[in-house]
């Protein structure tokens, strides 16, 4: 099982990024995926799920309006596009795959984790 994220970078607030996460190793379109992230000294936390059919998604208070969940099953690949990037959401941001029926908010939840890609905002 891979789950390999792409995509972060170095950019200015009020900027877009699109991150990628690439599966393999299992059925990706059975399973629920989400975003994570970690910022130095701090927690990780839930950013934005998906179900297996994206029919279906959650968001964090801090991105609702600003980053979109997406998935492509034909390809094996979720999507977090981040919009109007603030300072706050530099972190590493991780991408993960849940078995679970339902929309997973809870890291327990999740089988299979990628190692993360940085992602800084700053003038």
């Amino acid at each position: 099982v891979q789950l390999v994220e792409s995509g972060g970078g170095l950019v200015q607030p009020g900027s877009s990024l699109r991150l990628s996460c690439a599966a393999s190793g299992f059925t990706f379109s059975s399973y629920a995926m989400g975003w994570f992230r970690q910022a130095p000294g701090k927690e990780r936390e839930l950013v934005a799920t998906i179900t297996w059919s994206g029919g279906s998604t959650h968001y964090a208070d801090s991105v609702k309006g600003r980053f979109t969940i997406s998935r492509d099953n034909a390809k094996n690949t979720m999507y977090l596009q981040m919009n109007s990037l603030k300072p706050e959401d530099t972190a590493v941001y991780y991408c993960a795959a849940s078995s679970s029926a339902y929309i997973p908010t809870i890291q327990g939840a999740y089988d299979y984790w990628g190692q993360g890609t940085q992602v800084t905002v700053s003038s």
